[in-house]
């Protein structure tokens, strides 16, 4: 049997293609039905998430990538010939390590990001209950969760912000330290701030309140993060109550000003304010920035603290392509240990079928014998055999982690005709 992984991914297929061929949760048991009916096939994984689509099988085929081409077409009624230039393939050693890389986040599109490896889990819990992975693709997919693990716990790769809305949540934890009892206000209900919204949602953010123009949109804001809407030409009054400012208005010109704040901060007794401007052109004068307790921060700043940890990120993940390195040959050398386990059983079966014929043959020579001396005459059976045995032995086991291991344990084989075992 042989692994093989065909898919594509955001790598080499635009949103409009992949949008094609994913597949929704409910849809899954069909399409795992189709490509175990492959000849060959063994056991099926599909991963099907944004930004991949990729099918793992277990098989002993040869054609395994055209049928998988074939049957994925077929069952999403595309044309095979349009399909497959954005396909890869990979085999064996190659489709393990892809697996390993995907898991632990290092081929996704944000480096580090966590979340490819539920939707990793979640497939292969979805492909054991319906059983179609149950043996060798099994053990690879159970490993690749262990390497992401071991990943994640000896490098810094998921530590560092890589989104400019992920990046504004980690400077404001810097500033305040636990954001439970922080109220943030959004000027604007801008994709950007959205994006900000959510992950100050996800930190524990004690309240959001949402502004804008247009009342409606801002109560479109605040339903998604769980907030609540200021009019628009209140906002201004509400500051000195804000520990957290977002602002992404399309307001041509500045809406926060340094004299402005100057009043919000002696309102606040100068408590620290977090302001993030990322409209363009921006909504907050720099000037504002010049006041002690005000830290501000524009869409520039947030890109170069993005930058800066991707860089970081990036360093971290040449430290987990070794982990996962070794991880493999460490799968590999389990394998192989297996694969010889039948040649040592059954050089060890050939050996005592000849110590007991031959003690057989001399017993019906030399008559009967005392206990004593069958006792003897066995050990030194056992003795002549396990001498013969030693090198063969040796030679197997240090064959499971040889380059040439294939062609030691052939010669073995047929040394002591061991071709059926």
């Amino acid at each position: 049997m042989s692994l093989f992984l065909t898919g594509l991914s955001y790598k080499t297929a635009p949103v409009e293609v992949r949008e094609r061929l994913a597949f929704a949760e409910n849809a899954l048991g069909e399409a795992l039905d189709a490509l175990r009916a492959c000849a060959g096939v063994d056991e099926v994984l599909i991963l099907s998430t944004c930004n991949r689509v990729e099918v793992a099988v277990n098989s002993a085929g040869s054609a395994v990538p055209q049928q998988i081409l074939d049957a994925l077409s077929a069952h999403r009624g595309l044309d095979p010939a349009w399909l497959s230039p954005y396909l890869y393939t990979y085999e064996g050693r190659e489709a393990i390590k892809h697996l390993f890389r995907v898991a632990a986040s290092l081929d996704s599109m944000v480096l580090g990001e966590p979340q490819i490896l539920g939707q990793l889990k979640a497939a292969y819990s979805a492909a054991r209950q319906h059983g179609s992975v149950n043996g060798f693709l099994d053990s690879v997919l159970t490993r690749a969760f262990t390497v992401a693990k071991r990943v994640r716990s000896e490098t810094g790769i998921g530590r560092s912000a890589v989104s400019v809305s992920y990046a504004a949540v980690e400077l404001a934890r810097q500033i305040f330290g636990d954001l439970g009892t922080r109220q943030v206000l959004l000027v604007g209900a801008g994709k950007m701030s959205e994006l900000a919204a959510r992950h100050l949602q996800g930190a524990g953010c004690g309240r959001i309140f949402v502004t804008n123009r247009t009342r409606t949109r801002a109560e479109e804001m605040a339903a998604l993060v769980s907030g609540d809407v200021i009019d628009y030409e209140k906002f201004h009054e509400r500051l000195p109550g804000m520990d957290i400012v977002i602002t992404s208005s399309g307001a041509p010109e500045y809406i926060l000003r340094k004299d402005e704040m100057k009043q919000v901060l002696r309102k606040r007794q100068n408590r620290p304010i977090f302001i993030i401007d990322i409209a363009v052109p921006r909504n907050v004068d720099p000037a504002v920035d010049d006041l002690e307790n005000i830290y501000l921060y524009d869409i520039d700043d947030l890109g170069r603290e993005v930058e800066a940890n991707r860089l970081a990120r990036q360093r971290e993940a040449e430290q987990a392509e070794q982990i996962i390195d070794e991880e493999i040959q460490r799968l590999f050398d389990r394998m192989r240990v297996r694969e010889v386990t039948p040649v040592i059983v059954g050089l060890q079966h050939q050996l005592e079928e000849i110590g007991r014929a031959e003690l057989d043959r001399v017993r019906s020579k030399l008559g009967t014998l005392t206990p004593q001396q069958e006792e003897a005459l066995q050990a030194y059976t056992r003795g002549l055999l396990n001498k013969i045995a030693h090198g063969p032995m040796t030679e197997i086991r240090r064959a499971a982690s040889q380059p040439e291991g294939d062609r030691i344990l052939s010669v073995i084989r047929r040394m002591f005709r061991l071709e059926d075992s």
